[in-house]
């Protein structure tokens, strides 16, 4: 497929319902996601204003390729990957920002230290102090994959970079799912142990038009901080409406809290990569944020709480604070 043929079958009238053989579902969702993986590396890498379509068309499509998967059945998709809709990481543009914005420098002076392909960013995040107040957000969903799934809890509160600092004005929100789950079980509930119950006769995130506008302001007001920070913002692409346009247009900076502990907790690379040195419950048990028994509840607002603990630690112990 290529753009021509991405933007076509975006274009065209879907009717996802009548599909029922999996042969059929199968291949209208690998046409759906690589034209979504097409679409969004052309409008991502047009100049701001001269993109070929709207994002809307993006979102449209993974609007209805939601729908084909819940024909096909989420469970049976877990272990099928999806490489177009989700990010490994933040580009290393993102990651300079989040520095610079962190620091109040320049950007320039951030890249100039980290150097052409980031390998000294370690040092460049300890050559000046951190201040201000940033945003945390956790994401719990009913997927890995933005295109097939749905956001059902979101955690969020707000945090003084400062040592001594609590987070506060904490808050959270649970979306709803179409109703042939309220059968089927939650999707992922084995992780986040939401069931039907929290989700019962609410919205769905897509459909919270006060929730999606009042967010999308607070994104813009104030750096957004969450570990593995590409998932969020990969979700939050597809889902939140105004997210992807106010991200090109650099009105919204993304921090990844699992870059700062690859980059500056000296543990990390002492220890085996199969032990998830990054892993939040494992950077917080180091930092002691967490004892050795206890667990990350992998809840939003849980989540959001324990990121922000312990990339305080994390700063305090390297000596960031002003």
């Amino acid at each position: 497929m290529n753009l021509a043929q991405a933007i076509e079958h975006a274009n065209a009238l879907a009717f996802p319902g009548f599909l029922v053989d999996d042969q059929s579902l199968t291949d209208e969702r690998r046409k759906n996601e690589e034209a979504i993986g097409l679409l969004l590396d052309a409008w991502k890498g047009a100049p701001a204003g001269q993109e070929p379509f709207s994002f809307a068309l993006i979102q449209s499509l993974a609007d209805q390729n939601r729908v084909i998967c819940d024909k096909y059945g989420a469970a049976r998709l877990r272990n099928d990957s999806n490489d177009f809709s989700l990010a490994r990481k933040l580009s290393d543009e993102d990651l300079v920002r989040s520095v610079a914005t962190m620091q109040h420098r320049p950007e320039a002076d951030v890249a100039a230290s980290a150097g052409p392909l980031l390998q000294d960013l370690g040092v460049a995040y300890t050559e000046a102090p951190v201040s201000g107040t940033v945003m945390g957000i956790d994401l719990e969903t009913t997927d890995r994959y933005p295109d097939r799934g749905y956001i059902i809890n979101l955690g969020m509160e707000f945090m003084d970079l400062a040592p001594k600092a609590k987070p506060h004005d904490g808050h959270t929100a649970y979306f709803g799912i179409p109703s042939l789950y309220q059968q089927a079980g939650v999707p992922l509930s084995d992780i986040h142990h939401i069931t039907w119950d929290d989700l019962a006769g609410k919205p769905a995130f897509r459909d919270a038009r006060r929730e999606q506008e009042a967010l999308l302001t607070a994104f813009k007001a104030f750096p957004i901080m969450a570990h593995n920070a590409a998932f969020e913002d990969s979700w939050l692409t597809l889902h939140l409406d105004g997210y992807a346009e106010a991200r090109k247009a650099g009105q919204i900076v993304v921090i990844d809290s699992r870059d700062i502990c690859r980059r500056v907790d000296p543990d990390y690379k002492t220890l085996p990569h199969d032990s998830r040195p990054a892993a939040l419950e494992s950077w917080a048990k180091r930092r002691g944020v967490l004892s050795g028994d206890e667990a990350e509840v992998h809840l939003g607002l849980d989540d959001v709480d324990l990121m922000f603990k312990t990339v305080q630690a994390e700063f305090a112990e390297r000596n960031m604070f002003k």
